[in-house]
């Protein structure tokens, strides 16, 4: 099984995506829309919260603060491929943003 590479750094994204680069420069965008029907992610159905995302150090994951977060893995697996161009993290009223749709 290939190993993934892990996270450099993390960004959120209107539409409550994710802006993932890797340390081999791979970016991916990742829809945590499906995950907010969960018991465990349905927090961040709130904005404020859903923003405050953050790389876990070592690159393995990323998270909002100590009780949510995400692996690299599923991160890699699961994110879309993206230009550096395709995307722009969201602004912090979250009115501007990433115009993938």
């Amino acid at each position: 099984m290939r190993r993934c590479p892990k996270i450099k750094k993390v960004a959120p994204l209107r539409g409550k995506r994710l802006l993932v680069t890797f340390n081999d420069g791979t970016m991916k965008v990742y829809d945590c829309r499906p995950l907010l029907e969960t018991r465990e992610f349905e927090a961040l159905k709130e904005e404020w919260l859903f923003r405050t995302v953050q790389a876990d150090g070592g690159g393995y994951g990323v998270s909002w603060g100590e009780d949510i977060d995400l692996s690299e893995s599923e991160l890699w697996e699961k994110g879309v491929a993206v230009e550096s161009d395709e995307a722009a993290p969201a602004s912090p009223d979250g009115q501007h943003g990433s115009p993938i749709e």
